[in-house]
Order: structure tokens, then C-alpha cells, then sequence
């Protein structure tokens, strides 16, 4: 039965939410309740002081099930894709640097531990950073590659059984907190992964001040200093460029979904905001500019979530390729701070104080936009996809 009018749900005009099933709007809602009752209240404090109390959440995080949540077994739920893309949008409705954590936990280190691993690496570290006792960080990105790590500098030789491991590692969310960082290197045999437990002699882990963005998150820089790894350390199923890509991938899927969530929360605080502000002896919603900027904000808004539902379904069916996860990170995070830097304008001075989400959620995004695959490098991947011509070089 086709709603009323009057029934029209500002926050989700097109219903999107009705094709969801039973079981994905439970994870949704406990997610949202999770958030809204333990992140919510400190948000702002976290952001002012550049802090995320990150030994404290993890095990909260790890009770509601949200690490690794995608991966089977190990302690691990198995969800579906759809599934992990709303707590996804959840989570970053509140912040992005809270989906970050939880995306560089389960997307990237735990899972290239069970993608690669071997039997033991994964007995021994998934469990843990799923249950949250322990924390992850993922090791590619260096201060001179980053959307080229083909070319990477960090190098591990061999000497004897052992591996030697040399460099650095730039922007690693979790970096200084991590109790395991999974680091890529070059080898004589190609690009391998390694696990560097916290604490390995010659690994230092230091954390990046001054940041105007995920001012709640920790990033940090790694560096290897003739750090001596047992044979074991290397991760026996990834060989090439192949292996962190795909969990890549992984990440890149959280996002598309994670900023519709930014997007919403910008929005319905335009939204109230606009409802209770009073100029002119009436509430600025009544105003046509105001009302242009709002529909413009929930157009992109339900498009955008109607695109992170289709890829969720391709990923379920198994028919999600990487132009597909490129299209929906593209159009989703550039929809995200279009549609919060629209928020602030209707919020006026009040949008760039901490009282509201919209500013925060804006710096946020402009690192969303270039993290895990710039603007540019996902068109060049969609402009490969639709034409059959690679552009990179």
C-alpha cells in the first residue's frame, strides 16, 4: 500500500529503510542505540581535545559485534554485507573516526589475518582483536606512496630464517595504539605481508598532531628499524599488490555505506535546526531558499543510500566488482560533504561550533575523500571500467 503524504518520513522519503530486512534494521537500530547512548554525549570533546578513548570502546565495540563482523568464525558473526554496511552507516553517522577504527580493525588488519593467515596467525590474533582485547592497524600507505604503493620503499630481506624489516608507514589510523599492525613491504619474492607485534624491537609508532580532520581518531607513523621478524611473521597467502588491495576493497565497501550515515546526521540537523530557528517572526523552514537546500540535501541523500543498498546486494550475491565499490565510495563521499557543507549554511554561525555535528562531520569528510583511493584514483578506475582503457600512467 502506497503511504500517504502525510505519512512521509523526512529522515527517509523514498522508504529506503523498508528494503531492508528484519534482521539488517535490528543490527541498524542496535547499532544507532549504541552510538547515540555511549559516542553521542562526548563526541564533541573528543574532537575539541584530538582524543579517542580507544582501550576503553574496543571492548564495548567488541561485545556489540561490530569487529570483524563480516569475517566467519574466530569469533567473528559471518553477517551479510548489507548487514555490516547499515552498523557501518551507524557508526559514522556518529563519527567518522569511529567507523574508521572499526574498519581498519575488521576490514584491513583482521582481515588480511584471515584472508592470508595461516592457521595459527589466525588462532592467535582473531579472536582477540575481535573480541576487541587486542587492536589492529594496517601498514601501507608511506609518506611518498600513497596512491601508488606499487613503488613502496619499506623492504624486508631475508637473513637466515628471519626477515629483516626497514621503513615507514604514513597516516595509519590506530598506528600507536595497535597491538598488532599488519605491514607490507617488498621482498625479492614480490610484496608480502607481515605481522609486528607492538613492542618488537626497532617498531615505533608515533602519533600525528595538528589535524584539522579525524581529530577523533588516532593516526600515526610507523617505522621499521632493522626489525627482526621470525619466519612466521609473514603472511603465507598473499603475494603482490593482490593481497592489500583486496582488503582494500573491504574498507572502501564500509565507506560508501558509512558516509550515508555522515550525510543523514548533517542533514536532519539542517532539518531541526531549520524547524526551530526563528527570523523574521517564522521558522527559516518556511522560508524557499531554505527549503531548496533541504530538498537538495535528502535528493543526494536517498540516492546515495539507494546506491550503498545495490552494491550491498551485488557484494551478497557475490557479483561486486571494484568499479562497483569505486562507484559508490566516488559518488557517496563527495554526496556526504556536498550535502554538509549545505548543512552548515542553513545552521549559519551556529554550523561551526561543536553544538552541532555538521562541521565536524565536514572536516571529517575531506579526509573520507582522499583516504583508501582519492577522487581521482576511483574515476580512473570507473573511466577504465566504461571504456577498457587504462589511464594511470
Amino acid at each position: 500500500m502506497a503511504r500517504s503524504a502525510d505519512r512521509l518520513d523526512p529522515t527517509d522519503l523514498l522508504a529506503v529503510g523498508d528494503l531492508l530486512t528484519d534482521e539488517e534494521r535490528l543490527i541498524r537500530d542496535t547499532v544507532r542505540r549504541f552510538t547515540d547512548e555511549r559516542i553521542r554525549p562526548h563526541l564533541a570533546d573528543w574532537f575539541e581535545q584530538g582524543t579517542f578513548p580507544a582501550r576503553e570502546l574496543a571492548p564495548e565495540l567488541g561485545s556489540l559485534g561490530v569487529l570483524g563482523m563480516h569475517l566467519d568464525g574466530y569469533g567473528c558473526a559471518g553477517s551479510t554485507a548489507v548487514e555490516y554496511g547499515v552498523a557501518c552507516m551507524e557508526l559514522e553517522a556518529a563519527d567518522s573516526g569511529l567507523r574508521s577504527f572499526v574498519s581498519v580493525q575488521g576490514s584491513l588488519a583482521m582481515r588480511s589475518v584471515h584472508a592470508f593467515g595461516s592457521e595459527e596467525q589466525k588462532q592467535q590474533w582473531l579472536p582477540e582483536l575481535a573480541a576487541g582485547r587486542a587492536i589492529g592497524c594496517f601498514g601501507l600507505t608511506e609518506p611518498d606512496f600513497g596512491s601508488d604503493p606499487a613503488n613502496m620503499r619499506t623492504r624486508a630481506r631475508r637473513r637466515g630464517d628471519d626477515w629483516v624489516l626497514n621503513g615507514s608507514k604514513m597516516w595509519i589510523t590506530n598506528g600507536s595504539i595497535a597491538d598488532l599492525a599488519v605491514v607490507w613491504a617488498q621482498t625479492d619474492d614480490g610484496l608480502r605481508g607481515f605481522l609486528v607485534p607492538k613492542g618488537t624491537k626497532g617498531f615505533t609508532a608515533t602519533d600525528i598532531h595538528g589535524k584539522l580532520s579525524l581529530r577523533a581518531s588516532v593516526t600515526s607513523e610507523l617505522a621499521f628499524d632493522d626489525v627482526v621478524l621470525p619466519a612466521d611473521a609473514v603472511l603465507p597467502g598473499a603475494r603482490g599488490l593482490r593481497g592489500p588491495l583486496s582488503s582494500l576493497g573491504e574498507a572502501r565497501y564500509g565507506i560508501l555505506w558509512g558516509t550515508v550515515g555522515a550525510a543523514r546526521d548533517c542533514y536532519t540537523s539542517a532539518l531541526d535546526y531549520a524547524r526551530t530557528r526563528i527570523q523574521f517572526d517564522r521558522p527559516i523552514a518556511g522560508f524557499q531558499l531554505t527549503q531548496e537546500k533541504l530538498v537538495e540535501m535528502v535528493l543526494e541523500l536517498e540516492k546515495a543510500y539507494l546506491v550503498a543498498l545495490r552494491i550491498g546486494r551485488l557484494k551478497d550475491e557475490g557479483r561486486a566488482l571494484p568499479a562497483h565499490i569505486s562507484f559508490g565510495k566516488l559518488n557517496n563521499v563527495r554526496t556526504a560533504l556536498e550535502i554538509a557543507r549545505s548543512a552548515r549554511t542553513v545552521l549559519g554561525a551556529n554550523g561551526i561550533t561543536l553544538a552541532y555535528p555538521v562541521l565536524r562531520h565536514a572536516n571529517n569528510l575531506e579526509s573520507v575523500l582522499t583516504y583508501e583511493g582519492t577522487s581521482e584514483i576511483h574515476t580512473l578506475v570507473l573511466g577504465e571500467a566504461i571504456t577498457g582503457e587504462s589511464a594511470y600512467r
